[in-house]
């Protein structure tokens, strides 16, 4: 796989590990050569969009924002920003010429919300949360969170005092918001499966049954569904292969309802995905733990 693309399917943000898992050394190192990849630091590595965040907001003295900063900041997002995105405090006067080329805004911040060209974590989040769309904006705050960068009280407390317009918006990201995500896919996956009505998926909710743990993506306990987000790049070998086989053969003998769905689906088919999710909810109301026999549980084994 081409490495600009391993890291876009990464969110745009990876260590190294995660993209020679993908593509190769040889290749990783060829790209950030060429300066199609930029070395954020030591084993990470990022899109050339963290560059032009940082001029775009130099040109007009101005701090990068949304998107941009969160790549700045080293996190993970569902897409890279089309143009830079950049804040300048209200009173300042930007020409056209140089704000040619960037998605400016211009709102009120406060000193301490910025930092060096950027804004400051909880700042990004929220401004993502009241600016993009709901799977993006998600996508940031699991980002924020994983990496320890913002707490979940304290996006709490940012969404609750955060300004009237779109405070709704940041409301539903901070609470739906988590540090469990993997990665943009499972959070974009996560957003989708947040306006299907009567679903609850959980992340990475541990599954102990008769002797089998899992540890699915994504868990629905009431209706007993398991969704997946399935990577090529974690599922692409022949031994994982058939520990899938082995997984979710086991899930679905124990009454579990198994979706997966690829990068394309998420990213590219959300439609698709919704329906998947509306149907099973249909056909899945509260069912109860399914309890095997001993003489079951030694035939299907444990999970690995």
């Amino acid at each position: 796989m081409d490495v600009v693309e391993a890291l876009v399917r990464c969110g745009g943000v990876a260590d190294a590990a995660a993209l020679t898992a993908m593509t190769s050394r040889r290749r990783l190192r060829t790209a950030v050569a060429a300066g199609s990849v930029v070395r954020l630091a030591s084993g990470r590595y990022a899109v050339p969009e963290v560059d032009e965040g940082r001029r775009a907001a130099a040109r007009v003295h101005g701090y990068a924002s949304h998107l941009s900063a969160a790549l700045l900041h080293g996190w993970e997002v569902k897409q890279r920003p089309i143009r830079p995105m950049v804040i300048v405090p209200r009173g300042r006067r930007v020409g056209a010429s140089r704000s040619r080329g960037i998605d400016l805004v211009v709102r009120t911040i406060e000193a301490d919300e910025v930092w060096q060209d950027r804004t400051r974590a909880g700042r990004t989040v929220i401004d993502c949360a009241r600016d993009l769309a709901f799977d993006a904006a998600l996508a940031v705050a699991d980002s924020a969170l994983r990496h320890g960068h913002v707490g979940a009280e304290e996006l709490h407390h940012l969404a609750v005092v955060s300004p009237r317009t779109g405070r709704g918006r940041c409301l539903r990201v901070a609470e739906l918001a988590s540090p469990l995500a993997a990665n943009p896919f499972e959070s974009v996956l996560r957003a989708i499966a947040a306006d299907v009505p009567g679903l609850d998926l959980e992340p990475q909710v541990v599954i102990d049954e008769d002797g089998f743990t899992a540890r699915p993506d994504l868990v629905d306990r009431e209706r007993r569904i398991v969704v997946e987000a399935d990577s090529f790049a974690f599922h692409g070998t022949r031994a994982a292969l058939v520990r899938d086989c082995v997984r979710y053969n086991a899930l679905v003998l124990r009454g579990w309802l198994v979706l997966r769905f690829s990068w394309e689906h998420v990213m590219h088919d959300p439609d698709y995905v919704r329906r998947c999710l509306e149907e099973a909810v249909l056909g899945r109301p509260h069912r109860p733990t399914v309890r095997r026999s001993q003489a079951q549980k030694s035939a299907w084994g444990a999970e690995l």
